[in-house]
């Protein structure tokens, strides 16, 4: 088989990988939800629980299965990837198709909460490898939130539940338990072996284009997995949900790092290492990423349109420097100190100054 072809069939695998996570993820989250709903599961639990995991299932089955293999760097990669895509590019869409106003106290829980789980993971992390302990105290940190976010539903009232409850898919080809099972056991095997897939193609398309692993897995790989939340905050955004976008993709992010990265340290046989670029460079993006959000949702103004379009232009600004990076290319050094010097200063006068004028307005 010449060399294009064996490209051009890694990349058929690649997006048949992504696609059957999507499917598996999809078919996981609705065969969960209407079982434990038959079980007498609030709809609120449900969304903040089975939900909430089927929506990063991708993320972890992809991870997991780069930790097993091997290729911690990938398996990083995804999860780093798909947190800064998940803010940058899905909050950035989903802005620029309507002002989302953040009324959610939840939503200024989340925050600290993410911004923590950020911190956490740079914590563990910064010896260069993430050790079974540490992803015992990721993974754990994520039960005990989650067990905080169950015992708390328990002190709203009807109306606010009701608001913060997920849609559950309602139709009547899966009304019986048998199928709902059936969705929830395919859904998994659909997962595992689209991980599986999608893990070996994108090792195979970063060794055929010379680049690392690292790179692949932080933008397609990233990007590939994180369509169950782009699907979601789009869809919501439409429907005039977007407050449920932001809760989607804060969700997201800090199961990503905590339950993801905890559990594929506790299955990994000697750890993840984790590179000096990843420590020094990407960690840093992802910390920054989150911080952005602070100005603009803690302020109470929500995202605007003019907010979704400086977000996107950050992701697309993130792509180029992977992109200059990965080919060694002799703008990449210039193309760091303009960021640095020039645009990242005007971007946090931006933030300060909308902080401002929202802090005025509630005056």
């Amino acid at each position: 088989m010449s060399s294009d072809a064996s490209l051009l069939l890694k990349f058929i695998l690649l997006a048949a990988g992504l696609g059957l996570l999507t499917l598996g993820a999809e078919w996981l989250v609705r065969g969960g939800a209407r079982l434990a709903t038959r079980f007498g599961i609030s709809p609120l639990v449900v969304g903040l629980t089975i939900v909430a995991f089927g929506t990063s299932a991708p993320e972890l089955a992809v991870s997991v299965g780069a930790g097993l293999r091997g290729a911690p760097d990938l398996a990083l990669g995804n999860v780093i990837g798909s947190n800064i895509a998940n803010i940058l590019l899905i909050l950035g869409v989903t802005a620029i198709i309507g002002h989302i106003q953040v009324h959610s106290q939840l939503l200024r829980q989340e925050i600290p909460v993410l911004l923590g789980a950020v911190a956490l993971f740079c914590t563990t992390s910064f010896d260069g490898i993430l050790s079974r302990l540490d992803g015992l105290i990721l993974f754990s940190s994520m039960i005990a939130y989650t067990v905080f976010l169950l015992r708390q539903t328990r002190t709203l009232s009807p109306q606010e539940e009701a608001g913060l409850a997920t849609d559950i898919p309602q139709s009547r080809w899966d009304a019986h338990a048998g199928v709902q099972l059936s969705l929830v056991l395919v859904g998994l095997g659909l997962l595992i072996y689209g991980a599986d897939l999608a893990v070996g193609a994108a090792s195979g398309i970063a060794r055929s284009f010379g680049v690392s692993e690292l790179v692949i897995g932080l933008t397609v790989v990233a990007v590939g997995t994180s369509l169950p939340e782009i699907a979601t905050s789009v869809v919501a955004a439409l429907r005039g949900h977007r407050d449920m976008a932001v809760g989607n993709v804060i969700g997201s992010c800090t199961f990503n790092l905590l339950s993801v990265l905890g559990a594929t340290a506790l299955v990994a046989p000697h750890g993840i290492l984790v590179s000096e670029t990843i420590r020094h460079v990407d960690s840093w993006v992802m910390l920054g990423t989150t911080v952005v959000l602070l100005p603009i949702i803690v302020s109470g103004a929500g995202i605007r349109r003019s907010d979704g379009a400086l977000l996107l232009a950050f992701y697309l600004a993130y792509l180029v420097h992977l992109g200059l990076d990965a080919s060694a290319h002799p703008w990449s050094e210039g193309y760091v100190r303009l960021m640095l010097s020039f645009v990242l200063p005007l971007a946090i006068v931006y933030l300060m100054v909308r902080y401002v004028q929202s802090v005025g307005r509630r005056e």
